[in-house]
């Protein structure tokens, strides 16, 4: 049993529960970019333990549990922890530099950290396939660059509260961290390890041409 695993849903599922029944508690641990920049820097970590909703909370745990053992049986329970807390904070360092302006911007989520492992197990075994609602197959690949597609259009909309960006810096940071640690991947899978690049050099492309 990975242990790190059970205890980073239990802290996920009993922090979000206390942001969703105590207001006070989720304004003050949430990523805040005002509240950053002014030295609360513990929100770089604890934003990452709060959800908007059950439902936001269920998907992300739902995608962790998925494909954190892929990681874990590859690399050990304690690459699978470097990784989800490097993308955790990978994540919310691409939304520091995205929003460094916009000292209003706040956002919540697991996602950057779930997304770098979603990254990483894709990488390590890119033959995996997802079953949809049980029953649909889609490739493990195609799921997770829907995944950061969904999440370019959640950070044009800006219409919850949800931490997009934060997505893409964690497929960045679990992309990395995976690739320094099993080099030997870029030669394995070569085809993947450039197809999982696109959608990221999509979003930098397009803030780049400031479409964000």
């Amino acid at each position: 049993m990975n242990t790190i695993l059970i205890g980073i849903i239990v802290a996920n599922a009993l922090i979000s529960y206390k942001g969703f029944n105590d207001y006070a508690f989720f304004r003050k641990y949430e990523f805040h970019i005002g509240s950053i920049r002014s030295g609360e820097q513990v929100r770089m970590l604890s934003s990452g333990f709060l959800h908007v909703d059950i439902m936001h909370l269920i998907f992300n745990m739902f995608t962790l549990w998925c494909f954190a053992p892929v990681v874990t049986q590859w690399m050990g329970e304690f690459s699978f922890a470097l990784i989800y807390f490097g993308s955790l904070i990978f994540g919310n360092l691409l939304t520091l530099m995205f929003h460094k302006n916009d000292y209003s911007y706040r956002a919540v989520g697991a996602s950057g950290a779930v997304t770098g492992v979603l990254y990483s197990a894709i990488l390590l075994e890119p033959g995996m396939t997802l079953g949809i609602f049980g029953v649909i197959p889609i490739p493990a690949y195609l799921f997770g660059i829907l995944y950061l597609l969904y999440s370019i259009y959640g950070m044009k909309a800006k219409n919850d509260n949800i931490g997009h960006t934060a997505h893409f810096g964690g497929a960045i940071g679990g992309y990395l961290i995976t690739l320094v640690k099993e080099p030997s991947l870029i030669v394995d899978h070569s085809s993947m390890v450039i197809l999982l690049a696109i959608p990221i050099i999509i979003l930098f492309v397009l803030a780049k041409l400031g479409k964000l």
